[in-house]
C-alpha cells in the first residue's frame, strides 16, 4: 500500500511557475512508476507527467512539453512537477499517481494509487 500527499498548489499569474511535490509513505517508493494527472472542473482526468522508476525516462503530451518538467528524490520518496509559463488553460486539480511497472506510462489504469489532489489556479 502507498499513500500519496500532494501539496504546492496555488494561485499564479498567466507565465508564473509552480513546484508540486508528491510525498509517498513506504519503502518501496523507488518500484513504482509515477505519473501526474490533472482534471479541470467538467473534464476527464487527464494525463500531465510520467516518470520511470528510476527516473530515466520521462513522458509528456504537447500541451505540456517543454513548460512541465517531472522528477523524482527516491531517498525522499517524493515526486516533483515544475511548471513553467503557466497559462488559464492549466488550471486544474492535480494528482500524483503510482503504478507498480518499470517504465512511462499515460493510461490512469497503470496506476494503482492516487493523492487526493492539490488544486492549481492560473489566473489571466
Amino acid at each position: 500500500q502507498v499513500q500519496l500527499v500532494e501539496s504546492g498548489g496555488g494561485l499564479v499569474q498567466a507565465g508564473g511557475s509552480l513546484r508540486l511535490s508528491c510525498a509517498a509513505s513506504g519503502r518501496t517508493f523507488s518500484s513504482y512508476a509515477m505519473g501526474w494527472f490533472r482534471q479541470a472542473p467538467g473534464k476527464e482526468r487527464e494525463f500531465v507527467a510520467s516518470i520511470s522508476r528510476n527516473g530515466g525516462n520521462t513522458l509528456y503530451p504537447d500541451s505540456v512539453k517543454g513548460r512541465f518538467t517531472i522528477s523524482r528524490d527516491n531517498a525522499k520518496n517524493t515526486v516533483y512537477l515544475q511548471m513553467n509559463s503557466l497559462k488559464p488553460e492549466d488550471t486544474a486539480v492535480y494528482y500524483c499517481a503510482a503504478g507498480q511497472g518499470t517504465y512511462v506510462y499515460i493510461s490512469r489504469t497503470n496506476y494503482d494509487y492516487w493523492g487526493q489532489g492539490t488544486q492549481v489556479t492560473v489566473s489571466s
